[in-house]
């Protein structure tokens, strides 16, 4: 739409109540789905709240790398898409005639780059090729806007740039170069962009801005080491190339004013000088983009370098709590393929040949795309910002009432969850404060408050959205706040729901990854999911289980949980459907100690009849119960949570809660061991068998750790929940596990009566008992 600024407002819109009796489609495959988390749970991810300044570094050491590169081939196998139209244009500016202007400007620089190209092409001795490349340079720089305070080389150093690319762009033009060696790309590839990225601030005379919106917000350009190990990285794994945005601040901001483009960087570095940041090096905070190399386009090649991709992503997104997505790029030789990765995609264009001018012109017109669209489109969220009056980073929230629309802004304190995958929801969770840390002293409100920042899978508009965690807690804040007694156990709703974002003609549309992509691009996906942009405020903050004491506080804290579960169930039909060790906080009061459920991601309405509505598998692969890990047809009940209580209790009995109380020895060898892996049913049946009778189950409690003070108590309360869950019922297809036969041979059968008698098998107990569900819980 022409004549629109290019000013982006991504906010949250309060959803409308949801309705009980709404439904929500079945979920996708269980080896893959993020539904299911197939990690083992050794920590809570409500880690302890971190400060940014004592924000860990990224790890990847010893065996963690190989496991985590054979993680990212097979993630690669199943997320890629490639040789995807329209990839480049994702980037594109969204008003049509800015994007006109942009595309003028790579043009004029595919251009120059051509006629340097044919230079080579004539056959000139060394001398008169230098020559005539440094005349064709002076010649186009004479057409051009003088140097800028943001340009980094002289018409020398363009010389010396553009002999080291054409090597890579002109075959053959120098004996020493080979293109199948990743190492002679490197440089190569580093002064290609960082040439075109000069040019940007240099457009030709004719071709000047006339308005702000053509005006580039900053230049990406390529960090100079390579094959180099990141500066806050740790492990021996290293990224080919690294590409950074360095910001243009066209608009002249003042030391007064509170943003401005460079303050979506979001590292510790926004803390210290900026003149202390080592700008050669690449730094996981600042990564834009990377850039993997191989030697040429075969299949192994370009899957190892897009597995290094996702590998080596997973910093930037650990690094840098406001990115929606992440840009990359993988060469093979002189074909380079531009990369998205998303919450569930990787997409991959067809090559780009680098040796050809049309190959050229595609690849320009990207890394110029870049210079000038909006933030939204170079994967940052700019309602996550940094405050350059109060020096610390901000967060924006939408509150809405029935007359208007206001936004409120939240200061950040702590990073409480890090968002540790590639792939999956993205979770992100902050301490913020309603005022600036040096404006707010000892207030009663500092750090009282929790965001979380989410991309989940969502079904249609919002209003019809089943699956919308912030209408679940709205609902359970609701339900609750008639009831004192559950004060406390859960976190109360302040505002949220799905994140908008501006669209080419705009308007708000939601931020989901339809919307990132564009209709070019997503009709090409099939039935890929889609998922949306969440953010929900709310009240109640809480430590995580690693923070308990002692087997009287971890008891207290699952009967507070367990409690609130119940209420939750009875006053507001939700059930739960995740509980996990990482969904259990601890809090503490006046009177002692208290447990706190929290993250409703998977939960979902009951019916009157206390089922929940759809039976997908959800939830953390060793907490998960028996029904939910087999996928069984009876819908879920509150005894599926009991189970899993039982489990994670269990879990925590055997391998401990923090480093206090971690078994010293071998537990690999212990009968738990078989609840973790990838063989969902293996698992079930695992523990179907553990859980049948009181003497199997021994075989658990009996692993329990000795050292831990109290653990025999811990053992006695497992051992009854158990109790009540399989044995204390008066009919037998109640009890037990397993599946078994109703009767068997008399004794004095014969061997050929025995042989050919038919056995009957009992109806499965867990089917069974989801019926009984409700004396059962109580």
């Amino acid at each position: 739409m022409d004549g629109k600024t290019d000013s982006v407002l991504i906010t949250p819109v309060k959803s409308s109540k949801v309705k009980p009796e709404d439904t929500v489609p079945e979920m996708g495959d269980l080896s893959i789905s993020d539904n299911i988390n197939t990690s083992t749970p050794s920590k809570p991810s409500y880690g302890h709240p971190r400060s940014l300044s004592a924000a860990p570094k990224f790890s990847l050491s010893g065996s963690q790398q190989t496991d985590g590169y054979a993680e990212a081939r097979s993630q690669v196998n199943y997320y890629l898409k490639d040789n995807i139209d329209g990839v480049q244009a994702i980037a594109e500016h969204s008003n049509q005639t800015t994007q006109q202007f942009v595309t003028k400007q790579a043009e004029s620089i595919a251009e120059f780059i051509d006629e340097l190209v044919q230079c080579v092409k004539l056959g000139l001795g060394k001398a008169e090729l230098e020559n005539e490349l440094k005349a064709t340079i002076a010649a186009q720089l004479k057409r051009r806007s003088p140097a800028g305070r943001y340009t980094e080389k002289t018409d020398t150093d363009m010389f010396n740039s553009a002999v080291r690319f054409l090597k890579w762009l002109c075959p053959g033009s120098d004996s020493t170069f080979s293109k199948t060696n990743e190492k002679h790309i490197y440089p190569c590839f580093v002064e290609l962009i960082n040439f075109v990225a000069e040019l940007v601030v240099r457009p030709l005379l004719d071709q000047q801005p006339t308005s702000s919106d053509q005006k580039p917000k900053r230049l990406v350009r390529s960090y100079r080491k390579t094959d180099v190990k990141p500066d806050n990285a740790e492990g021996r794994r290293r990224i080919d190339m690294a590409l950074k945005c360095d910001a243009l601040n066209n608009n002249s901001s003042s030391d007064d004013d509170e943003y401005d483009e460079d303050s979506i960087q979001f590292s510790e570095e926004r803390l210290k000088a900026k003149d202390g940041r080592n700008d050669e090096r690449p730094n996981y905070s600042r990564i834009f983009a990377v850039v993997e190399v191989k030697p040429d386009t075969s299949a192994a090649n370009i899957e190892k370098g897009l597995a290094q991709l996702v590998e080596y992503s997973k910093g930037v997104y650990w690094n840098q709590h406001n990115r929606r997505f992440i840009w990359g790029l993988v060469s093979g030789g002189s074909n380079v393929k531009a990369c998205i990765l998303g919450p569930n995609f990787l997409l991959a264009s067809q090559f780009m040949d680098v040796t050809t001018a049309a190959g050229r012109l595609e690849l320009i017109g990207f890394l110029v795309n870049w210079s000038f669209c909006e933030l939204p489109k170079l994967g940052y969220d700019p309602t996550i910002r940094f405050n350059r009056v109060h020096k610390c980073f901000t967060i924006d929230m939408a509150d809405s009432n029935e007359s208007k629309l206001t936004q409120t802004t939240y200061y950040l304190r702590k990073i409480v969850v890090f968002a540790e995958r590639v792939f999956g929801r993205h979770t992100r969770c902050f301490v913020v404060g309603r005022q600036p840390p040096s404006l707010e002293a000892k207030s009663d409100n500092s750090g009282d408050i929790l965001i979380k920042d989410a991309w989940p899978e969502v079904s249609g508009l919002a209003e019809d959205d089943m699956r919308d965690e912030s209408k679940l807690l709205e609902r359970v804040s609701d339900g609750l706040a008639g009831h004192s007694e559950f004060n406390g156990l859960y976190p109360k709703y302040i505002s949220g729901g799905r994140m908008q974002i501006q669209n080419a003609h705009g308007d708000s549309v939601d931020d989901t990854t339809r919307t990132i992509l564009g209709e070019t691009v997503w009709a090409q996906l099939g039935d890929l999911p889609l998922r949306a942009h969440m953010r929900i405020a709310m009240s109640g903050v809480g430590e995580p289980l690693k923070t308990i004491q002692s087997i009287p506080e971890l008891i207290v804290v699952i009967y507070d949980v367990m409690r609130c579960h119940m209420g939750i169930l009875k006053h507001c039909h939700i059930l739960h459907r995740d509980i996990s060790e990482a969904n259990i906080l601890i809090r503490h009061d006046g009177t002692g100690v208290h447990g706190m459920l929290i993250d409703f991601d998977h939960a979902i309405s009951i019916t009157d009849d206390g089922y929940a509505k759809h039976a997908e598998r959800t939830g953390t692969v060793p907490f998960m119960s028996v029904s939910n890990l087999e996928n069984l047809q009876p819908k879920r009940t509150s005894l599926d949570d009991w189970e899993s209580i039982i489990y994670i209790l269990c879990w925590l009995g055997t391998f401990g809660w923090n480093s206090d109380t971690r078994p010293s020895g071998s537990v690999a060898d212990l009968n738990i061991a078989s609840w973790d892996g990838n063989n969902v049913m293996k698992i079930a049946n695992s523990k179907r068998d553990h859980m049948h009778s009181s003497d199997n189950f021994t075989g658990i409690t009996k692993g329990f750790n000795p050292k831990i003070a109290g653990i025999r108590r811990l053992a006695n309360v497992v051992e009854g929940l158990r109790a009540v869950l399989i044995d204390n019922h008066s009919h037998p297809d109640l009890r037990g596990a397993m599946i078994i036969p109703d009767s068997f041979p008399e004794e004095n059968d014969s061997d050929e009566e025995a042989d050919q008698y038919e056995f009957k098998m009992r109806p499965d107990p867990f089917v069974e008992r989801a019926a009984h569900w409700e004396s059962i819980s109580e």
